[in-house]
């Protein structure tokens, strides 16, 4: 096997997308990963392209930016003593990491295999490409490996060949919509009563929201306003690796026209809230909301931006939703379901990842409420 790493997706050929990519997912498609690259320019992007005899076997997206150690621990439950050593380990200020996978996105969004690939030799070979960028990645202190569904397991596990430890991060919820729901007032109705009144309260304290869907030079004319809402989500979030530039959103708009979606909320003609999504075949998938916190008590934004999540997959005739990490107990209550997803992670330095790799098996993501709250 052949491995050769680039540092634009603007270097890889369109065969070679295309061959690794046969579920034609919109995550691995020049146009998505060239606009996260083209306005995110503080992340280092690489693409580990693995060849057998020149026919194509995957493509592994690397992201190299710097972070605060808080951020990392945030939602992970681990005792104050092994929070410490593992400050310790990682200097206890910002450290560099470098990530597998796509720090924008939750899910199996970091490699993509070609139709006939032997998946564990050649992640074995993405392996050794990590190990290689890290010597030449200085100063880097950590490398990351995200996510892994459960069936993923079996291939992945070949990471710990290179000292890597397997760690479990927060799931991915997951709405199923039924066939026969073909509008929200079919899915309210398939709620329990309690439920079904907390759908209705969450639209009737919104009521003087005005939604509007917003186009590219909507998006343009609002950028500022959706980044500030954006940066309060991120302050509130358990976990965010780093801030997407929103310049993103008009690049992937540019792509994806009505696919990419941004519906805002404004309250008396100012910008209160904002919700993202892009449809991936038979997937809806939540990006980004952005929210004023100081007002969402009194509106209810939020739970209005789940219930417009449920619209917007009805309205765009998917199977899935999927509406990300975080606040899993309030999106279990309109019927979100875990999937589960793991990570790897080690140290650089060899002798230290040695020390580290106790405290990392010790790392349990936070437990929540899972409710069901439908008939």
């Amino acid at each position: 096997m052949t491995t050769i790493t680039h540092s634009s997706i603007e270097c890889l050929e369109d065969g070679f997308i295309k061959f690794i990519n046969p579920r034609k997912s919109a995550y691995f498609s020049r146009d998505l990963l060239y606009s996260f690259e083209a306005s995110n320019t503080k992340v280092d992007m690489r693409y580990v392209c693995i060849s057998n005899n020149n026919i194509p076997q995957a493509l592994a997206l690397v992201q190299i930016i710097e972070l605060s150690v808080d951020v990392i621990l945030k939602n992970i439950r681990v005792s104050p003593f092994f929070r410490k050593i593992l400050n310790a380990f990682f200097c206890n200020d910002h450290i560099k990491i470098m990530f597998c996978g796509n720090i924008f996105l939750s899910g199996e969004h970091g490699i993509s295999f070609s139709e006939n690939c032997n998946k564990k030799n050649t992640v074995k070979q993405i392996g050794k490409a990590l190990d290689n960028i890290a010597k030449t990645t200085h100063p880097l202190h950590a490398i990351f490996i995200k996510d892994f569904e459960s069936s993923a397991l079996e291939y992945s596990s070949a990471f710990e060949h290179f000292g890597f430890t397997n760690i479990k991060v927060e799931p991915n919820m997951l709405i199923t919509l039924k066939p026969e729901w073909k509008t929200f007032e079919d899915y309210k109705a398939a709620l329990k009563s309690k439920y079904r009144v907390k759908a209705n309260k969450a639209d009737s304290k919104s009521k003087a929201l005005e939604r509007r869907v917003f186009s590219i030079k909507d998006i343009e004319t609002y950028k500022n306003e959706l980044q500030n809402l954006y940066q309060n989500t991120i302050d509130n979030a358990n976990f965010n690796a780093q801030v997407l530039d929103l310049n993103t959103y008009i690049k992937l708009k540019e792509s994806y026209k009505d696919n990419f979606i941004v519906w805002s909320y404004f309250l008396e003609d100012k910008i209160v809230g904002f919700l993202s999504a892009l449809k991936n075949k038979n997937h809806l998938d939540a990006h980004f909301i952005g929210l004023n916190y100081s007002l969402n008590k009194t509106y209810g934004i939020y739970p209005r931006i789940l219930n417009d999540y449920i619209r917007l997959g009805l309205e765009k005739k998917v199977e899935i939703i999927n509406l990300g990490r975080t606040a899993a107990e309030i999106k279990s209550t309109i019927g979100a379901k875990p999937l589960a997803l793991s990570c790897y992670i080690k140290h650089k330095n060899k002798f230290l990842n040695v020390l580290v790799k106790p405290f990392f098996k010790k790392i349990q993501i936070k437990s929540f409420k899972q409710h069901s709250p439908f008939k």
